[in-house]
């Protein structure tokens, strides 16, 4: 029997042991299935099926959210955060997420968090580009 949630247990053990909250948006947005809901083989075994996507729904909401309330210039230090977790270039952890960008978002019909998101994107995206060619 189980004690916690599985929205606790994700947050707490799973999204605690990942650097970054543009990370924890990649990782989520990673597990939302094609055709809807999400595939997250532990907490299923765990919690079942319905517990487990209403918690990665839950969870990939709250992050989303907590990204579009971050100012950027302190999305700029998570972008360097969370691209070390992946030993890949903050430019190319950028680029990667834009790429995914309808992976990103838990609703891929909430167009007012896709144009946010969005700009969210562009915004670091051209940052990092003007940070880099600043130091060579």
């Amino acid at each position: 029997m189980t004690l916690k949630s599985a929205l606790q247990d994700l947050r707490e053990t799973t999204l605690a042991a990942i650097a970054g909250m543009l990370a924890k948006l990649a990782y989520l947005g990673s597990l939302r299935r094609r055709e809807g809901g999400y595939k997250h083989w532990g907490l299923s075994l765990v919690y079942g099926e319905e517990s487990s996507d209403r918690a990665l729904k839950a969870a990939h909401t709250e992050v989303l959210s907590k990204v579009l309330r971050t100012p950027i210039s302190e999305l700029e230090g998570d972008l360097q955060e969370s691209s070390q977790g992946g030993q890949e270039t903050a430019g190319t952890y950028i680029a990667g997420m834009q790429e995914q960008f309808n992976q990103l978002l838990p609703s891929p019909q909430d167009a007012v968090s896709a144009g946010h998101l969005n700009s969210v994107l562009v915004a670091l995206s051209t940052l990092e580009k003007n940070r880099k060619a600043a130091t060579r």
